[in-house]
């Protein structure tokens, strides 16, 4: 199978050679460990990829997210950055009183993609083609405004806010649908809602003022074909059957700090778990036998003809050699798998 089939088959539950994989590499990984990067590159290559961007227009933006220092992002959001080889943080958001609005300018230069240029990237690569857009309603929403006075605004029910998330929710849908015209295979959106042990707001009012915004992007996306995934970090479990219910097809969350057994239990069969392993504690400090454990545990809770992909970060503070035993531990369950 191609890289393109497995991912496909893992997706719909139709039993693929082996276990895909891919690696979230961060720089702060390949800056300071260049050549175990490669060497794990080389023998586990990713079976996922994603498009570039292709914009005959210029996107705004400024500087390097990923150095020391400030970075602007296309939407105007000053990132300030303590740490090389990762994201910064906004210090200061652009609307911090609702007379600030007219700061807020929607990216345009990003919906000029260049979609014959999209076409050739993904006939020239047999791996499974993500887009590069990714909408971020709720993160958005705190770039611009700061998360207290978000977390404010959704308390009191705030009509500025609703205006301004259905700004940014228009935006995305244009993007969205730009790139369900392209042959891309998948899709993918993001909002980090969990800390350690619960969601950030009420599933009540998740369900309010977030849930419409994820069905349309997920609608557009299979009514075009494609597959359709979502990245969140923390504590998600309240979410997870109404993501199922919308239709989601692949969920990438640190199913670690839920607990393998209940989501297992619960979700098994019914949507693909995009990885990962636990980031905090096992990839940074964990020893062999026990990476190799708890790829074993990830697969028994998840694995059901498919429903797994083997992801993980490979970020602050993990280990190469982890993240090296991770994936040859994803390769041999699929070996076995495949023996029956």
């Amino acid at each position: 199978m191609t890289p393109r089939e497995l991912v496909v088959r893992s997706l719909e539950f139709d039993g693929p050679a082996r276990i895909p994989r891919e690696m979230g590499l961060l720089p702060w990984a390949t800056s300071r460990y260049g050549e175990q990067v490669r060497r794990i590159a080389e023998r586990f290559p990713d079976d996922l990829t994603m498009s570039h961007y292709f914009c005959r227009e210029s996107v705004p933006g400024s500087g390097d997210p990923y150095a020391v220092g400030p970075y602007v992002d296309e939407w105007g959001c000053t990132f300030v950055n303590k740490q090389a080889g990762v994201i910064g943080e906004v210090k200061a958001p652009l609307v911090t009183a609702w007379d600030d609005m007219e700061k807020v300018k929607e990216p345009v230069g990003a919906l000029t993609v260049d979609t014959d240029k999209a076409a050739a990237f993904c006939r020239e690569t047999e791996k499974f083609v993500l887009a590069p857009c990714c909408p971020r309603p709720f993160e958005r929403l705190q770039f611009l405004r700061g998360t207290e006075n978000v977390m404010m605004d959704l308390a009191l029910g705030s009509d500025e806010l609703r205006g301004l998330l259905d700004r940014l929710h228009q935006f995305y849908l244009k993007e969205v649908e730009l790139w369900c015209g392209t042959p891309v295979d998948g899709i993918v959106f993001m909002d980090d809602w969990g800390t350690q042990r619960s969601l950030l707001i009420s599933p009540a009012m998740w369900r309010d003022w977030f849930k419409p915004l994820y069905r349309e992007y997920i609608d557009i996306a299979h009514a075009a074909g494609k597959k359709i995934f979502m990245h969140s970090d923390g504590w998600i479990t309240d979410i997870i059957d109404d993501l199922i219910e919308l239709g989601l097809d692949a969920l990438n969350a640190q199913v670690f700090c839920m607990g393998l057994e209940e989501l297992g239990a619960r979700f098994r069969g019914r949507i693909t778990f995009w990885g990962e392993l636990d980031r905090q504690h096992l990839l940074p400090h964990g020893q062999r036998e026990e990476i190799i454990e708890a790829v074993r545990r990830f697969n028994h809770c998840f694995y059901d003809r498919g429903g797994v992909i083997g992801k993980l970060e490979f970020g602050p503070g993990a280990n190469p050699d982890n993240v090296y035993a991770a994936f040859e531990a994803w390769e041999a369950f699929s070996k076995q798998d495949s023996a029956g």
